[in-house]
């Protein structure tokens, strides 16, 4: 019998492990379709407006028609536009916690002035490498930005064709286009909120309106006025005006503190942006 022979192939050498360019991703999510948070919140608001507001519990002899017992009773006197008013209101209330948990995402794992420190301190030292690992630590979208300007900065660095101010030019161009395509994710839903703003102190003026009217008929019918129409026509005007001026101060207080969050990220994106460029001039 042939002898079998055992044909070794001779083992490859190991390949050098290549470095982790992988892109940061800023993971800042979000609703993407707000209409839908909409009609939910009109949803929950109707509801709520005729099942516990128009409850017979809350008014005299079970009846809603009659005159409100308590708080509740009182509100659902604001009649039709209540639920308009309450539909803008928890709309302004998903809308700002679902800004809030998006941000707190886009901000990153740390705080960002101190990750702007250690950033710029590893410019300061020329330590590329070392700006990367603090991106990739970060995350979120100053890290995700500032990541692919740095990769940028390591590619113009190996270039050997560009001039100094072309290369200087892609750079800046590359953090620009980064900042460009996270800023939407960012600003999500904030223009509702801002809308939101001014439309709920429109119709909490509408539903005021309304209920002045109705008390200035009871006030003309002839004889002795309607004291149950007077006093709903009056309940309608100071239950939709607190419910307007609600609706828009936290509108207003949300779009403010969330606009402030994100000029903190686009200031410090800015910074060091201006520090990767810096560093690039001075050492090319």
């Amino acid at each position: 019998m042939a002898e079998q022979t055992n044909i070794q192939k001779p083992q490859q050498a190991a390949e050098p492990k290549k470095a982790d360019n992988k892109a940061v991703s800023s993971n800042v999510g979000g609703i993407k379709n707000a209409s839908i948070v909409i009609l939910v919140c009109f949803i929950l608001a109707e509801l709520f407006f005729h099942f516990v507001l128009g409850s017979g519990s809350n008014f005299k002899d079970g009846n809603n028609e009659n005159a409100p017992l308590n708080l509740l009773g009182t509100i659902y006197k604001g009649g039709f536009i209540v639920p308009i008013l309450q539909t803008l209101f928890l709309t302004v209330i998903v809308l700002s916690v679902e800004r809030w948990i998006a941000l707190s995402k886009a901000k990153g794992a740390g705080n960002i002035a101190k990750f702007v420190a250690n950033v710029k301190e590893a410019l300061r030292k020329k330590d590329i490498d070392k700006a990367e690992q603090l991106c990739k630590q970060q995350k979120g979208t100053v890290g995700a930005v500032v990541f692919a300007t740095l990769q940028k900065y390591k590619e113009m660095d190996k270039d050997t064709e560009l001039r100094k101010e072309q290369k200087l030019t892609s750079i800046q161009q590359t953090l620009e286009e980064a900042t460009a395509l996270e800023m939407p994710s960012l600003q999500q839903n904030l223009p509702i909120l801002a809308t939101l703003t001014t439309l709920g102190t429109l119709i909490g003026l509408l539903g005021t309106v309304i209920g002045m009217i109705k008390s200035f008929q009871a006030l003309s019918a002839s004889g002795a006025p309607d004291s149950t129409e007077l006093s709903t026509g009056i309940s309608e005007a100071l239950i939709n005006t607190a419910f307007g001026i609600a609706t828009a101060a936290f509108a207003l207080i949300g779009y403010n503190y969330f606009t402030n969050k994100i000029d903190n990220m686009t200031y410090a994106i800015d910074e060091l942006g201006f520090s990767i460029v810096s560093t690039f001039a001075a050492t090319h």
